[in-house]
């Protein structure tokens, strides 16, 4: 089928590391009408396979920063083809993302920003090494509805603890939920440290956030 050869061509462009051919594909598809969620999803599939690569050692730090560059160069093409009308209509929550303080790593949490925004989330992206407080003002700011915090780094994971007692120390610990994800999180962590929900990646963050919100 078409849709799926597009799809397809998407997911091999990113593990190919080609960035012009991940445009031209998520141009493509957003031509055919095809579901932006169900692209986002095979291009994670497509990151998700590089990462494993990278943990066995199959592949090195390089690979995965230009499978990056190509996911993401993608994803700016396929967010175009949800409109702001749509998002407003299909608005399930506001969610503040951003990678903690100590940590510049921004792949994955690109990639689950743009996969809550293809699900209907209205999504304020912070960057990378937010300190806590910037969560906290943001999201009294704007009213939201989760917190979304990334860590990659084993050092960087206590900041994910501190995050929801300073939330708890404020007496905002209900109005905000913590969800939290990265490559040094587990669920197990998440339950520790009493996170509102863990995601292992875009398609399973998305699941989750909507679970937390039961939107």
């Amino acid at each position: 089928m078409l849709v799926e050869k597009s799809i397809k061509d998407l997911e091999q462009a990113i593990l190919n590391y080609n960035i012009e051919s991940a445009k031209y594909s998520a141009k493509k598809i957003l031509d055919e009408g095809i579901d932006t969620a169900a692209a986002i999803k095979a291009a994670t599939k497509a990151i998700r396979e590089i990462g494993e690569k990278f943990h066995k050692g199959i592949l090195f730090l390089p690979h995965l920063v230009m499978a990056g560059d190509a996911m993401m160069a993608a994803s700016k093409i396929l967010e175009e083809g949800i409109s702001k009308e749509k998002r407003e209509r299909l608005n399930k929550g506001n969610i503040v993302i951003g990678t903690v303080q100590g940590d510049i790593h921004n792949i994955g949490k690109n990639i689950v920003a743009t996969m809550l925004k293809s699900e209907g989330f209205v999504v304020y992206d912070l960057g990378e090494d937010v300190p806590i407080e910037r969560f906290i003002e943001k999201a009294k700011e704007i009213d939201a509805d989760i917190i979304a915090a990334s860590s990659l780094m084993t050092m960087t994971m206590p900041v994910l603890k501190e995050l929801i007692e300073e939330l708890e120390r404020k007496d905002l610990g209900n109005k905000f939920k913590v969800m939290i994800g990265g490559g040094s999180i587990t669920q197990e962590w998440a339950n520790e440290i009493g996170a509102d929900g863990y995601g292992r990646d875009g398609p399973e963050a998305a699941e989750v956030a909507k679970r937390i919100l039961g939107a």
